[in-house]
């Protein structure tokens, strides 16, 4: 059995069983590079402060290089009762260089040297989910700017509520990733700290310079209290929040493309490659894609609330629960990054079906705000014109009509101030042209809308 690097203390090994359930290194494995990197900054660091050898620095790096590549090539085992990847890389290097291999560990703790490879690590990973939001939104843009003029009916409790742009309503969805966006790129100045130096809880007494391991790992800031260094998953949480909120905008937006790729709307066709058919029924054409990512959301929401329970009775300073903090991470950051990839390539595939949305906008009563406020142009005050509109829309319902088609002598019989101008009035496309207000659905404010969307980008 493998030696413990623990095992001073103890009269016997646990049982296996026992190692594999303590074990984490079937999931920590994921912070190889992380690893080598803080200790390879560690050695750095304790050979500059004369706490060991230059050449027993090289031979230490070397080592740790040399481990790194053994690890992608198939050539480095990892070892249950070694417990993690702190300790497979140290009995790694130790096999590997000599005893000498055994120093890396001066003035650190396993519990200072996770922290600092998740600190890397969700560092890296909020980086590569900032940049995959931005290449969403880039496709969100080009989307809009191709349908400032596509007209489609707007929705309130999923029941049609007034005409907009087809643009209006997509931008809705960059200006929700922009937020996730901010949030990310606030969370990186509490991510990018070193906690490196702060050994088990206390601080060491060996004369270690943790501002140089800062500046080695391009940390921005480090850890004033070395209790708070290996305790803090603040900045775990704080990402998982952001991940899952990311991931209910996705969800939403998934649930539209989901209705607007149905036969009851057609609003839109989905590319082949972003759909999947049926076992049984040849003729299906299913949009899981965006099912998938819309059901991914219970999962990242879990991995928040259990990192959230985990912490909330959590004595100072590291304890063993602590090791819980990661296969949600991972996961959450794998499925996030997937969910991007796939929307970004879904929506920059699909049909806007521009003649459907038409037909839609030209057979509903989502121009009857329209008519209220016409009548308010009369000076009939608000709340009667509502009235009157809402009869009119009830006669057109008994008769199968629509307002475009009711008869100027029919409005002129519910109030005689309708004229024949009622019809420009109501067309979809003026019902937009009219919303000139900052931020609303008139194809100018879409436009502008857009240009600061760029702007941003």
């Amino acid at each position: 059995m493998t030696k413990k690097a623990w095992g001073g203390r103890f009269e016997s090994n646990p049982e296996s069983w026992v190692d594999a359930f303590n074990a984490s290194i079937h999931f920590d494995k994921n912070l190889i590079d992380q690893d080598i990197q803080g200790s390879i900054a560690h050695a750095t660091m304790l050979a500059e402060q004369n706490i060991i050898q230059n050449d027993e620095a090289e031979l230490i790096i070397q080592g740790l290089k040399e481990i790194k590549q053994d690890y992608y090539n198939n050539n480095l085992e990892l070892s249950e009762s070694l417990e993690d990847i702190h300790l497979n890389v140290e009995h790694a290097l130790i096999q590997k260089i000599g005893q000498v291999g055994g120093k890396l560990h001066t003035g650190r703790s396993r519990n200072d040297q996770v922290a600092t490879d998740m600190h890397l690590y969700t560092k890296e990973n909020v980086q590569e989910i900032i940049k995959l939001v931005e290449a969403l939104q880039k496709s969100i843009i080009t989307i809009a700017d191709d349908h400032i003029h596509t007209i489609m009916p707007g929705y309130t409790h999923l029941q049609r509520a007034q005409p907009i742009s087809f643009a209006h309503h997509i931008m809705t969805y960059f200006w929700m990733l922009e937020r996730d966006k901010s949030r990310f790129n606030d969370s990186i100045k509490r991510i990018d700290i070193n906690p490196l130096g702060a050994a088990a809880l206390s601080g060491t007494t060996h004369p270690i310079d943790r501002h140089r391991t800062q500046e080695l790992l391009g940390f921005s800031s480090l850890y004033e209290n070395s209790l708070d260094a290996v305790s803090d998953r603040d900045y775990i949480v704080e990402t998982l929040h952001n991940i899952s909120l990311t991931m209910v905008h996705l969800s939403r937006f998934a649930e539209e493309i989901i209705f607007w790729s149905t036969d009851e709307a057609k609003f839109v066709t989905l590319s082949d490659s972003f759909s999947t058919g049926s076992s049984i029924m040849p003729q299906k054409k299913n949009p899981d894609m965006a099912e998938l990512i819309r059901g991914k959301v219970g999962r990242t929401t879990g991995y928040l609330m259990s990192m959230l329970v985990t912490l909330k009775g959590l004595p100072l300073a590291y304890n063993k629960d602590m090791q819980e903090d990661k296969e949600g991470l991972f996961d959450a950051i794998h499925t996030i990054k997937g969910s991007l990839r796939i929307f970004e390539g879904m929506i920059t595939s699909m049909q806007v079906n521009k003649d459907r949305l038409n037909e839609t906008v030209h057979k509903d009563f989502s121009n009857a705000t329209e008519l209220a406020d016409y009548l308010v142009e009369q000076n009939i005050p608000f709340r009667e014109a509502h009235e009157i509109v809402g009869k009119i829309v009830l006669w057109c319902i008994q008769n199968g009509k629509y307002l475009l088609d009711v008869p100027l002598e029919q409005y002129q019989s519910y109030n005689n101030k309708i004229e024949s101008n009622v019809y420009d009035y109501l067309k979809p496309e003026n019902c937009l042209s009219r919303r000139k207000s900052y931020g609303s659905t008139g194809q100018e404010s879409v436009q502008h809308q857009i240009n600061v969307a760029k702007e941003l980008i």
